[in-house]
């Protein structure tokens, strides 16, 4: 599907669900609520969506005096993609992980954690930036981060909902003033699983591309293969404390991994699959 089209797609669908939540918290008044304030989040999210996820993870901007291998890499890599360099973060974090964001390849930011760093040898990690900057030329971030933004603002909802519920601060059941304690309920534990799925639908295709134009890149399609073992065993061992369900796409591998439900929700083709089809290159 166009990058386009699956952009405008996830906007419409999220869009909806936040409009469904604010009807079913409000009646038609909390529909038009709902309606200005997912307007105001769509135009929010596709300006400020990368800076929106980079401080929910504390990343922090590097110079080229800070990591001058790190740029180097990614600097050579975006040459070899044919798009401007990236701007650099770093995640104060020791789950080996990363990510891209931004609109697009003149706004993209590339985000590692020190874990990523410490783990790798130089040859896996070109491999894990290889498919953070194939991200980028397959011009699929600004889909990513505006799911990340629109979902987190789906969880805020939902768990208003109940601790709204919970402390009477919700109207019963009339007729045009919402679903009543029931449907409100109902809504804070569905909406939530709605917007994972509608995450689920663009983020798998989207990370099979990522890994084969990111093994195109680097030229090694093994070292990109052994990376993705290391941060799968990596991940289990040393979880990320603070990953949030909504931006769980973002990442290289599935910064969730461990947690059952979230697993039954997973953004990430199996990872065994994933290296199986870069071996196979």
């Amino acid at each position: 599907m166009d990058s386009r089209l699956r952009t405008t797609f996830l906007l419409a669908a999220l869009t909806v669900l936040i409009v469904w939540m604010g009807g079913q918290f409000g009646g038609s008044q909390g529909m038009t609520i709902a309606f200005i304030f997912a307007a105001v989040m769509n135009l929010g999210s596709y300006w400020f969506s990368d800076k929106i996820v980079l401080s929910m993870y504390h990343a922090q901007p590097l110079d080229e005096s800070q990591a001058p291998e790190l740029f180097r890499m990614v600097r050579e890599l975006a040459m070899e993609a044919q798009i401007p360099m990236p701007r650099i973060f770093m995640i104060p974090e020791d789950t080996p992980n990363a990510f891209a964001t931004g609109r697009n390849p003149e706004n993209a930011v590339v985000a590692v954690t020190e874990g990523l760093w410490r783990l790798l040898t130089p040859d896996e990690m070109k491999g894990v930036l290889a498919h953070e900057l194939g991200h980028v030329k397959n011009r699929d971030i600004l889909v990513s981060s505006i799911a990340a933004t629109l979902a987190g603002v789906v969880m805020f909802l939902a768990n208003m909902a109940r601790w709204g519920a919970i402390f009477g601060g919700l109207r019963g059941s009339d007729e045009d003033e919402g679903g009543g304690i029931i449907g409100v309920l109902l809504t804070a534990v569905l909406a939530p699983i709605a917007a994972m799925l509608i995450q689920m639908a663009i983020s798998r295709s989207r990370e099979y591309l990522a890994d084969e134009t990111g093994a195109r890149l680097s030229h090694s399609p093994q070292s990109l293969a052994r990376a993705l073992e290391k941060l799968s065993i990596a991940s289990e061992r040393i979880p990320m404390v603070d990953a949030k369900p909504a931006t769980a796409h973002l990442f290289i591998v599935n910064p969730l991994t461990g947690r059952s439900l979230a697993n039954l929700f997973s953004t990430h083709p199996p990872i065994e699959e994933r290296i199986r089809r870069l071996r196979s290159m």
